[in-house]
């Protein structure tokens, strides 16, 4: 007679797992402060390495780096203009990542409260959120 086993892994659902795969990336790139200031930065407007320089006070070197790590996870994107590259912030890149940590931060009815609340409510003495 032969017996199957069916052993369910110890660790994260494949599901979140890919997940997980996905978004690290992204969540890296974005973790370095400055490329986290030039994705804020072209969140305002497209800009050239030039005038990200002349905002950031980094140099020519610097940038271009930084906005190569941001286009290797598809979170800027290039287009030639004359002898400059304009970049773009590529927020669709962005959307199922903040989607999906929307959901975590909603996962409880606190984080609901605290994420839905909007920046400028605060906390009341009695726990109820003042707006």
């Amino acid at each position: 007679m032969d017996v199957v086993l069916s052993i369910e892994p110890i660790g994260p659902s494949s599901e979140a797992a890919e997940r997980a795969r996905e978004w690290a990336p992204k969540l890296k790139a974005l973790g370095d402060e400055t490329r986290l200031t030039i994705a804020l930065l072209l969140l305002e407007r497209p800009m050239t390495v030039k005038e990200l320089q002349e905002a950031t006070g980094l140099g020519q070197t610097l940038v271009s780096h930084h906005l190569g790590l941001l286009r290797a996870q598809d979170l800027v994107s290039m287009t030639p203009r004359g002898r400059s590259n304009v970049y773009t912030l590529c927020c669709e890149e962005l959307a199922d990542v903040v989607r999906g940590l929307a959901a975590v931060a909603t996962a409880t009815p606190e984080g609901a409260e605290a994420c839905c609340a909007g920046p400028d409510a605060r906390p009341a003495a009695d726990g109820q959120t003042i707006r």
